[in-house]
């Protein structure tokens, strides 16, 4: 008998679109000599949908095995469908609640990742400004905190509402657009440098967690860093292998699977970093992160020799499994 596994795709967060790829290369790659794939689709207003129909979550996971959760950003990353599906019984692939709310929320994973020993950018978290204030509250920080600096959603992912501010109008503009995203905002200075990004798996050959190969990103010349946009224009570029030196990989491997582990992530994540003169700064880490064609851990994964399908298989064994503690 098949395995019966619910592909949670969409979602209410500014990474609708992405979610719906991920899900949909998630359905592709599923074996289906092992797995039943069931299409499970959550609009922008949380509504759950089995073949087009709308219903209530325990309907939709009827006679699930486990629940692949192919959702990024806001209730799916964020602990909320994980405390849903806790709630109703369901086994689902990646971090469990509590670790994910944690790790969405970009200053509680710096906390966290700065207590391991890891490098991380000096930084503020501002309460929301009220509106008109804005202006206000740019004019203190371009006169009090170092420029360039980097503007950013406390909780978000893939770069949304994230912005790199050179001088006070371009400060402005930023802290109003990661204001739209964020109740809450995160000043941080900008370290130039190289980007990284590794991603790391739980029990993959024999190791109880494997560092996949590190990928070089190198954003197109009129970025100055991988946001949002850069990542789907499909102008960046990724190298893997990347053009690091051993000591740099070797560091790069070992710093993910610390946060990985210090966090108590489970499954898979895929953690972010900016290589520069003054060593290697963590930046963010993924929980959740893509899945798709484009995205970075499947190429890190053929990289490494492996496959998608191979790796949905080995998480969804993961899944199944009791977690670890």
């Amino acid at each position: 008998m098949r395995t019966v596994v619910g592909v949670l795709r969409g979602g209410p967060s500014g990474e609708y679109e992405v979610s719906l790829k991920s899900g949909a290369s998630v359905l592709e790659h599923l074996d289906r000599d092992k797995y039943e794939p069931r299409d499970i689709f959550i609009s922008r207003d949380g509504e759950w949908h089995v073949h087009g129909v709308a219903m209530d979550p325990e309907k939709a996971l009827k006679g699930v095995d486990v629940a692949f959760n192919a959702m990024h950003g806001e209730y799916g990353e964020d602990g909320r469908v994980q405390r849903q599906l806790d709630a109703l019984g369901v086994p689902y692939t990646g971090s469990n609640a509590f670790s994910s709310s944690i790790a969405f929320n970009k200053q509680h994973t710096k906390e966290a990742v700065q207590k391991l020993g890891v490098k991380v950018a000096h930084g503020l978290v501002l309460e929301p400004a009220k509106e008109g204030e804005i202006d206000a509250l740019a004019r203190r920080l371009f006169r009090s905190f170092p420029h360039p600096a980097i503007i950013k959603p406390v909780s978000s992912g893939s770069s949304v509402g994230t912005h790199v501010a050179h001088n006070y109008h371009a400060l402005e503009h930023a802290l109003a657009r990661a204001a739209a995203v964020s109740p809450r905002i995160l000043i941080e200075e900008f370290i130039p440098g190289r980007e990284a990004t590794v991603g790391v798996v739980d029990d993959f050959r024999n190791e109880r967690t494997y560092a996949l190969m590190p990928v070089e990103i190198v954003p197109p010349p009129h970025q100055p860093f991988f946001n949002y946009e850069a990542k789907y224009s499909g102008e960046t570029t990724e190298r893997v292998p990347g053009n690091f030196t051993d000591k740099e990989k070797g560091e790069l491997e070992q710093i993910a699977k610390t946060v990985h582990e210090g966090l108590n992530l489970s499954h898979y994540s895929r953690s972010d970093f900016i290589i520069s003169k003054r060593g290697i700064y963590f930046l963010e880490v993924n929980t959740l992160p893509g899945l798709t064609s484009e995205s970075l851990l499947p190429k890190a994964l053929k990289a490494v020799g492996s496959s998608l399908s191979a790796f949905l298989d080995h998480v969804i064994s993961l899944a199944r499994a009791p977690r670890k503690a």
